[in-house]
């Protein structure tokens, strides 16, 4: 969550983009993250060397060497060419530092990507001005971090900010999952190192970013971890992780993701590789049409696939079963494919998915409970999406074959932010009794309805059109008020109508 002082100076950076010419939303939001990648890669690339020599670990910047001119290529880092005036600036960033990020360490998604990206900032001003600001970003950043907030996504809390901005315009309909909510799904599914992650609508990659964390946890020792302000553990230092290999495994094996926006493609590999992932596998692909063929793949996919949209009936991909064009239950049949046997799955879906009438959305409900092993549904509240959408939402947690006998219910109220569109933090939040009621439902089958967190047995689902809608089955608590009786309530009335009739004679003696 962005502090007011970061949100003021990212919408200051909107506004000088607007004015220096730079209207398209979307063609802002790329030349922002192309100047903020520069930043960070400048600030990563000194991290590693500090937690390099920390683990005892070779080191090999990624400014070593010197460009086909013989220029060091140092002079590409941030640090050396903010201080340099304004139209020596924009020249050495147009021929210099750019051409330096497109062909960064040969990385063959992230060249193939940015092949045809533009550096499109026209005026010495507008870059000064807008160095100036990310300077000032980070200084807040940093300032935020020895307060003990720890792992910031900032390219993507910049992205989402922006895009706050863009909604209230009515300019573009994209948002992306808030980061508590990608940590909560991580927790539920438990990503693993040795995984193969996919994300097949990954935007800004921030469920693989989530998944990235999740496994950093899990291999750091507890006095490196620290609780995050929603109540659960993170921890970044992976001290545990001491072979080599697998950090190989775990950044250039372990992290798929596709998007059909090239746009997105781009912020999502920039974003990934900032966060160590050295080698990340974006690509520029929609898993709905014919040429996306990637089924029994993955161990792991985690997604929020676009909500209420549609696909032309040609472009579907023969091997998607759902006789449907809508995307929310496309997406759905395209996941259970893309798991392996076995493989997890936890993915965010409208409401209307949950309890449709169509028999697509029969038949895809009937795919969840006996092709696969309907584990668990957290039904959230409609205010999760805000400021950008207002839609109720579920996240399925389910693998791929094994058999459904009861499927965990969840009735999430809050999740540490209110539901309006500010999204302030609030003390009230149901995620961590989520993660903990989650990982013991197994020690004891809750059978009562009136619960927040129940089962229902697979054969009461089936007879209920495999309905799965959290308000089919749970039941409404009721308190059972004792009255008085009505000879006592008379009395009180009476008693009262007297004193008032006394009141008022009183009044008119006195007059």
């Amino acid at each position: 969550m962005l502090s007011s002082e970061i949100k003021s100076d990212i919408s200051k950076l909107w506004d000088k983009f607007w004015s220096g010419g730079i209207a398209n939303p979307l063609t802002a939001i790329e030349q922002i993250s192309y100047l903020i990648f520069m930043k960070r890669l400048d600030e990563a690339d000194l991290k590693n060397k500090a937690d390099a020599e920390f683990l005892k670990k070779e080191f090999k910047s990624v400014f070593e060497g010197k460009d086909e001119n013989g220029k060091s290529n140092q002079e590409n880092r941030w640090s050396y060419f903010r201080n340099l005036k304004g139209d020596e600036m924009l020249k050495h960033v147009q021929e210099r530092v750019f051409p330096f990020i497109k062909n960064l360490n040969g990385s063959q998604p992230f060249t193939k990507h940015m092949k045809d990206a533009v550096f499109l900032i026209p005026k010495p001003s507008l870059l000064v001005e807008a160095v100036n600001i990310i300077d000032s970003i980070y200084d807040h950043i940093e300032k935020e971090q020895q307060e003990g907030q720890t792992f910031q996504d900032t390219q993507g809390d910049i992205y989402e900010y922006l895009l706050s901005e863009i909604a209230s315009a009515g300019k573009n309909g994209q948002f992306r999952t808030p980061r508590h909510i990608i940590q909560m799904i991580c927790s539920l599914v438990n990503p693993k190192l040795g995984d193969e992650i996919c994300d097949p609508a990954c935007g800004t990659g921030g469920f693989l970013l989530g998944a990235y964390q999740h496994i950093l946890t899990q291999h750091t020792s507890e006095e490196y971890c620290q609780i995050d302000t929603n109540g659960l553990k993170r921890g970044t230092r992976a001290d545990k992780l001491t072979d080599p290999r697998q950090w190989q495994v775990l950044k250039e094996h372990t992290f798929y993701g596709y998007d059909f926006d090239s746009t997105m493609v781009r912020i999502a590999l920039m974003n990934l590789m900032l966060h160590g992932i050295d080698q990340p596998n974006i690509d520029y692909t929609d898993t709905l049409s014919k040429k996306f063929n990637e089924d029994d793949r993955y161990d792991v996919v985690l997604a929020n696939p676009p909500f209420k949209g549609s696909i032309d009936k040609g472009d579907i991909n023969e091997n998607l079963s759902i006789d449907t064009t809508k995307t929310e239950l496309l997406f759905v049949n395209r996941i259970i494919n893309m798991l392996r046997l076995g493989g997890r799955a936890g993915v965010i879906v409208p409401d209307g998915v949950l309890f449709g009438s169509s028999n697509a959305h029969q038949n895809l409900r009937k795919m969840l409970v006996e092709k696969c092993e309907l584990q668990g549904i957290i039904s959230m509240p409609a205010g999760v999406f805000k400021p950008y959408a207002g839609v109720s939402t579920a996240v399925l947690i389910f693998v791929k074959g094994g058999n459904t006998e009861n499927v965990w219910f969840y009735d999430m109220k809050n999740d540490g932010y209110s539901l309006d569109d500010k999204r302030e933090i609030i003390s009230k939040n149901d995620i961590p009794d989520i993660i903990h009621k989650w990982k013991i439902r197994d020690s004891k089958i809750d059978l009562d309805k009136k619960e927040n967190a129940f089962f229902i047995r697979k054969c009461d689902i089936g007879n209920n059109d495999y309905d799965l809608s959290i308000n089919r089955y749970k039941e409404i608590k009721t308190t059972i008020v004792e009255y008085e009786s009505s000879e006592i309530i008379l009395k009180r009335i009476n008693s009262i109508e007297k004193d008032i009739l006394n009141d008022l004679k009183t009044i008119n003696n006195e007059l």
